[in-house]
């Protein structure tokens, strides 16, 4: 739907916002590249993510954020995460971990997820039981397993 692709895209750009605070760009440059990224990134997911979930978070009928998730034989993987700024710490993305930790649970699967080292998120991460699993340099890769 268009009007998601729209929402979808400036929870993307508000993720790029503090990065492109640094940059000499305008506000129609900066809105540009991260169009240009967005759709990148999004053609990516749907090629190497063929059997992706795409949800628009909302809360109180209202759209605050994006949850893509592949589920895979041995794990749920979040591919990606993101909530709008006015919806930040206020608990929404703990709730949704939450029940993709609840959902890994039941199936007996990993719950994983990719992020970047600097991404306070990650704190959020580990107060949630996830681990590192394996450092790719920019992205890390952290693991959740259920207890058995």
């Amino acid at each position: 739907m268009e009007a998601d692709t729209d929402f979808l895209c400036a929870v993307y750009t508000s993720t790029r916002a503090e990065e492109l605070a640094f940059t000499d760009w305008g506000d129609e440059q900066k809105a540009q590249f991260c169009a240009m990224q967005f759709h990148a990134q999004n053609s990516h997911y749907r090629q190497h993510y063929p059997t992706a979930q795409y949800f628009v978070i909302l809360h109180k009928d209202v759209p605050v954020g994006r949850l893509y998730v592949d589920h895979w034989d041995q794990e749920i993987r979040v591919m990606d995460i993101a909530l709008i700024p006015d919806f930040r710490g206020e608990g929404i993305g703990t709730l949704v971990l939450r029940l993709l930790q609840e959902q890994a649970e039941v199936a007996g699967k990993i719950l994983s997820i990719h992020v970047e080292g600097f991404n306070p998120a990650k704190r959020l991460y580990q107060r949630m039981g996830f681990h590192l699993a394996e450092d790719k340099g920019v992205h890390q890769l952290m693991e959740w397993k259920p207890l058995k």
